[in-house]
């Protein structure tokens, strides 16, 4: 997403930084699906599109665009819209996160997390760049979820974006581990946790057997200065994986960051 959101923007920047990580699988956190913010278009399926993937799901978490007018999913609205899903071109106007894979997928899973009752008055940018002078708003909390994608090559790989009130995003986060290691124990595979955490100075490896695979300031993109994005295990050891060194994209508030699994 541009920094911040434009209507009427050209897709390509993020079709060009999305090429210019050259991963086999993305997680992303804010993603839009046919919001006229960004040109009405189902940017998972276009960026599988445009690496080649087949495999993506976007998972909402609103209907409609947060900090204007959205609402909760009804019943009868679908949790996970993929490659496969009927007329999921019908699924408009929602926003949420979604993974893109080019290593096969085996079986999609969503984790509801909530959202609390309390929003906070949050630092933004203060100008049409993204870059201007900080200021305050109050922000209420969206509901948030967590979206795994079980993996043909062993790998569970959850994608969340907890909430920014302190403590409930540690509650969310107690959840997301557990889910993903009973998904991991019962599919064989291993799990990796891994997004937008909101919780800084390495909060989500205290006192617990996961790690964090990566150690860097991630907000703001122009200027890291807190580690808010994470990617955590509970079993890869040092010499199975090494960490990539992203610049910023140009396309986000926050830095991209990755790993590469050795197998």
């Amino acid at each position: 997403m541009a920094i911040p959101p434009q209507p009427g923007i050209d897709r390509e920047p993020l079709n060009r930084a999305v090429i210019s990580l050259d991963s086999d699988v993305f997680a992303f956190q804010e993603v839009d699906h046919f919001l006229p913010r960004s040109q009405s278009r189902p940017q998972m399926r276009d960026i599988a599109e445009q690496i080649g993937a087949r495999d993506w799901a976007m998972a909402p978490s609103v209907i409609g665009t947060p900090g204007e007018s959205w609402r909760k999913l009804n019943a009868d609205e679908p949790e996970i819209i993929t490659s496969a899903s009927p007329h999921a071109e019908l699924m408009h106007e929602s926003y949420g996160i979604g993974i893109v894979s080019k290593v096969p997928v085996i079986s999609w899973h969503r984790l509801n997390l909530g959202n609390s009752p309390l929003g906070l008055p949050l630092i933004v940018p203060g100008d049409e760049t993204g870059k201007g002078r900080l200021r305050f708003i109050y922000v209420k909390d969206e509901p948030r979820l967590a979206l795994a994608a079980v993996l043909e090559n062993g790998f569970t790989v959850v994608n969340t974006h907890l909430s920014f009130v302190p403590g409930f995003n540690l509650a969310q986060l107690r959840r997301v581990k557990k889910w993903a290691l009973e998904i991991a124990e019962s599919t064989g595979t291993r799990a990796v946790v891994l997004g937008d955490l909101n919780l800084p100075k390495n909060l989500p490896v205290v006192a617990s057997k996961w790690k964090s695979l990566v150690t860097q300031n991630t907000y703001p993109s122009w200027g890291g200065k807190i580690q808010f994005d994470y990617i955590l295990t509970p079993d890869l050891a040092f010499g199975e994986y090494s960490v990539r060194d992203f610049a910023s994209t140009g396309v986000s508030d926050h830095l991209p960051i990755g790993v590469e699994i050795f197998e």
